[in-house]
């Protein structure tokens, strides 16, 4: 595409298409773990709640791990295929498996047959997240002039924190609105029913979409590929371990941020849950509220000195955050609002980020592969991670590694080509 030389208009619509698929996946994922203390029992035999609820999270937990199969699989379906086909299976999938877990039976009806339908429905959802990220990153940088390619990067993360946000918040009303017994009998399934509407709609928005000009003109050379996996790191092994470096923090920085420092929070710092989940809630409207000024500066100033700035600050400021981390809702406000805040310098371009790292014929495929192993590995582990250290006495030791992290993504960083208006290959 030519740089743009006349006043542009956003494609509202075929954004908002794009990233509705990717707000369904953190809808969804996010009310599964805001809700499995009410419905882990439906699913598991009573008598030991706690491994009921161990249990259903070891469900969570596995199905997180398909997510690099599903980056393999629908990211060369995305290249080879069309990015839209992709997306349109992504959000078919997702919405199926809310709607199953919505009208599963209990284990008091069905037996084993139940939890067994449970993990059948969240593999299918982990193998959809997995294609969702890399077919949405693709395409918003695909569809950009390239002068813009930040600001449309922006949302996907807008859909991201908007869909988190309005999770938790629904959490909060419905077990505020219904008591605990009609939470576990029937409230935890509105959210589910909710997420398949949500499906529904992003459907319908993603059928009009068309495809990117830019699969059109590699298609054939995608398709002439043989084993994509392994050319990637032959021909591309610099972009290979750039994105792994780069996505080990910010895997790091979103599962300290949106789901483990809360429990450490109420479990080791002694804080009021509510008072963490508004805390929580404030920061988050800070994160998304800044996606579109960050991708805006990313393609006016660069995208390589807005990362520094991210993986530097997040290197010193981490540890010192997380000793402010107390019962007083102030400092968890800064807590959150400081550390997300920093996390958008990252958020707002990452699509673009990773999409310019490698050429079309592989990209949704290289994206969904190596981003989703680093997810899985790093990301998928650091709640427990840090519960576990917590409860070893050692919580100051999980911030160290995330330090650690910080210093890694920042030595990587140094390595990147600035691409700032430069033409997608």
């Amino acid at each position: 595409m030519q740089k743009t030389t006349t006043p542009h208009r956003l494609p509202a619509r075929q954004l908002a298409a794009a990233s509705s698929g990717n707000a369904l996946e953190w809808f969804d994922w996010t009310i599964y773990a805001t809700f499995s203390v009410y419905f882990a029992t439906e699913f598991f035999p009573k008598g030991n709640d706690a491994l009921a609820l161990i249990n259903t999270f070891a469900t969570y937990a596995l199905a997180f791990f398909f997510r690099p199969l599903g980056g393999v699989l629908l990211g060369r379906f995305a290249d080879t295929r069309g990015r839209k086909p992709a997306m349109l299976l992504t959000i078919v999938l997702m919405a199926a498996g809310s709607i199953i877990i919505a009208v599963l039976p209990t284990f008091e009806q069905v037996g084993w047959l139940s939890p067994i339908l449970l993990l059948l429905a969240r593999v299918g959802q982990g193998l959809s997240l997995g294609g969702e990220a890399s077919s949405t990153s693709v395409y918003l940088a695909e569809i950009a002039p390239a002068d813009r390619r930040g600001r449309y990067s922006s949302f996907f993360y807008i859909s991201t924190g908007s869909a988190v946000l309005v999770a938790t918040v629904l959490g909060s009303v419905l077990s505020g609105v219904l008591d605990d017994a009609a939470m576990a009998s029937w409230g935890w399934r509105v959210p589910f029913l909710m997420g398949g509407v949500i499906g529904l709609i992003g459907l319908w928005l993603r059928r009009a979409m068309p495809e990117t000009e830019l699969f059109h003109e590699n298609k054939t050379a995608a398709q002439r590929v043989r084993n994509p996996l392994r050319v990637t790191l032959r021909e591309h092994p610099r972009a290979v371990g750039q994105l792994l470096g780069f996505s080990m923090l910010s895997t790091l920085c979103y599962y300290t941020f949106f789901s483990a420092l809360t429990p450490f929070a109420v479990s080791t710092r002694k804080a009021d849950p509510e008072v963490v989940f508004l805390a929580l809630s404030i920061a988050t409207a800070v994160f998304i509220a800044l996606q579109y000024p960050m991708g805006w500066a990313a393609d006016r100033f660069g995208r390589k000195p807005q990362l520094l700035v991210w993986s530097g600050l997040t290197a010193v400021l981490i540890f010192p955050l997380s000793l402010l981390v107390t019962p007083a809702l102030g400092n968890l406000v800064l807590v959150f609002t400081v550390g997300l805040a920093l996390y958008t310098a990252m958020t707002s371009v990452a699509p673009a980020l990773m999409s310019e790292l490698f050429p079309t014929r592989l990209r949704a495929l290289g994206i969904g592969a190596w981003y989703n192993l680093t997810v899985a590995v790093f990301g998928g582990t650091a709640p427990l991670l840090i519960s576990a250290l917590s409860e070893a006495g050692l919580p100051n030791v999980f911030f160290l590694y995330v330090t650690g992290a910080a210093v890694v993504a920042f030595l990587v960083i140094l390595t990147l080509p600035e691409t700032k208006g430069a033409e997608l290959e």
